[in-house]
């Protein structure tokens, strides 16, 4: 099994639209087209939309060492408004220790413009995840 098989039982980010594009340990690339289903009553991309994809980049970047990390605290930064098109989330961890992670994401439109900012803190369980650590 591969991380992104296993993460492939993430079913709210799949029925959302989530694609993960790349992992490497530490990293991760998620991206999601802006349909109907995403848009608010303001006809924008909805903010737990936008939260979703990069909670999935996250949890692919700190399972990335194949141990069972859970997200215990996450914000979100909202900066411009997307109506259409690719959004893309990259994570990158900025600590790794055996029980803690910190990870900041960014999430952008086509054009690499940014959308928002994502940052979350992950909570290590003594669970070995079924694939190698990359």
């Amino acid at each position: 099994m591969t991380i992104q098989e296993f993460l492939r039982g993430d079913k709210f980010a799949l029925l959302a639209g989530v694609e993960l594009l790349e992992v490497e340990s530490g990293y991760a690339r998620a991206r999601m087209k802006i349909g109907p289903e995403h848009l608010n009553g303001g006809g924008v991309c909805q903010g737990g939309a936008i939260f979703t994809l990069a909670d999935l980049a996250f949890a692919a970047a700190t399972n990335s060492h194949a141990r069972l990390t859970f997200s215990v605290t996450s914000s979100v930064n909202f900066f411009k408004s997307a109506r259409e098109g690719f959004l893309y989330a990259e994570a990158r961890e900025a600590f790794n220790h055996k029980r803690l992670s910190n990870c900041e994401v960014r999430i952008t439109d086509e054009r690499g413009e940014l959308i928002a900012t994502f940052n979350g803190t992950g909570y290590r369980k003594d669970v070995e995840l079924p694939f190698a650590p990359l």
